[in-house]
């Protein structure tokens, strides 16, 4: 794993727009995917993660003219997921121009996707996205946060650690872990289910959901052991800024590739 801690912003995306949720409702349009992927990376940001929000409760593929949109805007990483059911289905995102696909509802119904398109494009190339949501029993002990699908409406029955162990055990190159409990609220990462995750695998994992200001960041790269942390509205409605941001965390100690 990197020593250098990367800052990701996310496109959440429906029906060709970004939008921004609270706990995955609550609904606003942020914009052009395109134009705001190009924003984000020339503000600095290490990646870019596009997610198309409602394909699998759609029952349909990703948005791949979406895709290629945003694709010829970058010159950083760029990850795609939502509605990835099998390998051509990555294989065509992949010749859209990703350079990763998230999967999360799909490896949940048929967990050999992971090492399939793993075995063809090369584990670096696999996300296993989980979106996470603590139990409701007295203190939301960690060990009982539930992996919930189909953009957050369906639980599983999956434990949130023991599946992101399997995730790493099928060839999964990232962990996408997103807290739903947290998510849009800019109140701060789940730094401690973050922890416990980061802590029971090997792979690098990826920190989504609570992001509103730079300590947050600090907090979940250095006390909660991510690799990685995304967010998504504090980026698209121009509440941080990428470059000072990184200025920030970096005096608070976390090692980051500032902007040129």
């Amino acid at each position: 794993m990197s020593l250098t801690k990367r800052i990701i912003a996310c496109l959440d995306v429906k029906a060709g727009r970004v939008v921004k949720g609270v706990q995955f409702v609550d609904i606003i349009d942020a914009g052009d995917p395109a134009e705001l992927a190009r924003r984000h990376a020339e503000a600095g940001t290490d990646e870019i993660v596009l997610l198309d929000i409602t394909a699998t409760h759609e029952g349909r593929g990703t948005l791949i003219d979406t895709v290629k949109r945003t694709a010829a805007q970058l010159f950083v990483p760029f990850t795609v997921g939502g509605g990835i059911r099998t390998v051509d289905d990555a294989a065509a995102v992949f010749d859209a121009g990703a350079d990763k696909v998230s999967i999360n509802s799909a490896a949940i119904a048929r967990p050999e996707l992971i090492d399939e398109i793993g075995s063809k494009f090369g584990a670096q190339a696999v996300i296993v996205a989980i979106d996470a949501r603590r139990a409701k029993s007295v203190g939301n002990p960690v060990a009982d946060a539930e992996v919930f699908v189909s953009g957050g409406r369906k639980p599983t029955g999956h434990k949130v650690l023991d599946w992101a162990e399997e995730a790493e055990s099928r060839g999964a190159g990232e962990i996408l872990l997103t807290s739903m409990d947290a998510d849009g609220t800019r109140a701060g990462f789940d730094c401690e289910l973050t922890a416990r995750v980061s802590e029971a695998v090997r792979i690098p994992v990826i920190a989504s959901g609570g992001a509103g200001t730079s300590d947050h960041f600090a907090d979940v790269l250095l006390r909660g052991k991510a690799d990685a942390a995304l967010a998504a509205s504090i980026f698209h409605f121009g509440i941080a800024n990428v470059r000072q941001l990184k200025e920030e965390i970096a005096i608070q100690g976390v090692p980051v590739r500032l902007p040129c």
